[in-house]
């Protein structure tokens, strides 16, 4: 199979960044997935866009979102946009949406209606919080998101206020799911159970990615606290300063706690009571660290990683994006992807996020704006070029 994904058709009408990574991954293993915009386009085409040599550049969130897919404009704000939208569906096998609790039922392109149909659409329904419930209607951004997920409060120091993830990881997460749910329902339909409709919450991705800290309150009733870069089980589980940056060191074992002193010429603390056990070293982790800090200011992060994993002493260094794109590991595994770009260049892309021995995925270009479009609606619809161009003069394309 030169895709695994191959043969599939997908209709991405998200406008957001959760639907939009889901389309983007279907994209990297094979499917066709068009990119269904609005005529003025997708918000996200504006988001970091820039201007050099009279030229506007489109934005890089975008580039990132929509690898490998076909886009086409329409406006399903109109009669008939909403019609060609059904044609559409009516040859696709999987359609994908963010625009909110019922705004596509407000259509008559809600689940319903598109299956009617085709009764073998997988129609996926991405939102902040779900279809019903009482926070189904509120307004969320990914500030909003951490917050109400619970990983906000974990996040800081203890006696700062809480503060957020970086970019649109709850987001980023949900498209995550909602790629698996979707595999998933068309896996269950082979034996002629038809489609069904998918929805993913971005408030309960958060919340189910806790792993055992609410496990634990329904067990112990324990809360989970702010530890900043420490971690509450054992120490060091943190960060250091070095020479020409910061270090991360995760000392889990005793074996390694051994070793790590050793290394650090602090072989003594051993038989210190304070510092006997990842507990007690946690306990009086200040007076630890105050001990062990001048050894890692005297070294370079390499130096200090090479000997801790000489040792099998988990340890890396706090990498800056610089530092991502031009890491050995990476570079080795091929991970980069260089795309080129008829308005952006030639950039690189990070490459598929799992590897399958017989079909690999493959990182495409975005598109421009409307690229497909005559392609689309010819293939998907039977619209002669003049029918388009009366559509285009309608506003409706």
């Amino acid at each position: 199979m030169d895709s695994a994904l191959g043969g599939l058709r997908v209709l991405d009408l998200s406008q957001d960044v959760s639907g939009t990574y889901c389309g983007k991954l279907l994209a990297c293993y094979g499917a066709e997935v068009w990119k269904i915009e609005p005529p003025s386009g997708d918000p996200t085409r504006h988001i970091g866009a820039s201007t050099s040599d009279g030229r506007t550049k489109p934005g890089a969130l975008f580039l990132h979102l929509n690898t490998g897919k076909k886009s086409c404009t329409l406006n399903l704000d109109t009669e008939r946009g909403q019609e060609i939208l059904r044609r559409l569906a009516g040859g696709a096998d999987i359609v994908i949406e963010d625009a909110g609790p019922g705004v596509m039922e407000e259509r008559g392109l809600g689940y319903n209606d598109l299956s009617a149909a085709n009764a073998n659409l997988i129609y996926v329904s991405l939102s902040a919080f779900g279809s019903d419930g009482p926070y189904a209607g509120y307004q969320a951004t990914q500030l909003t998101l951490y917050a109400l997920g619970g990983y906000m409060y974990l996040t800081g120091d203890p006696d700062r206020e809480p503060l957020q993830g970086p970019g649109h990881q709850p987001a980023c997460l949900a498209g995550a799911h909602a790629l698996a749910g979707t595999v998933i329902a068309l896996w269950a339909r082979e034996p002629g159970a038809g489609g069904q409709h998918v929805e993913v919450s971005e408030m309960e991705s958060v919340a189910a990615a806790h792993q055992w800290t609410i496990t634990r309150y329904n067990f112990a009733g324990v809360i989970q606290r702010r530890m900043g870069n420490r971690y509450d089980l054992t120490h060091p589980n943190t960060l250091y300063p070095c020479r020409d940056g910061y270090v991360a060191i995760s000392v889990s074992t005793e074996k390694q706690a051994e070793s790590f002193l050793l290394l650090v010429g602090q072989a003594e603390l051993l038989e210190d009571k304070r510092f006997r056990g990842g507990l007690a070293r946690l306990a009086n982790a200040d007076a630890f660290d105050e001990i062990v800090a001048p050894w890692f200011a005297e070294r370079s992060k390499e130096e200090i990683v090479l000997l801790c994993q000489e040792l099998r002493v988990p340890c890396a260094p706090v990498a800056e994006v610089d530092d991502v794109l031009e890491h050995e590991q990476l570079i080795a595994r091929g991970f980069w992807r260089e795309v080129d770009h008829p308005e952006a260049g030639r950039l690189r892309y990070p490459g598929p996020p799992f590897r399958m021995s017989d079909s690999p995925g493959q990182i495409g270009r975005a598109p421009l704006l409307g690229e497909h479009s005559a392609e689309i609606y010819e293939d998907g619809t039977g619209y002669s070029s003049d029918e388009l161009a009366r559509l285009r003069e309608e506003g409706v394309i």
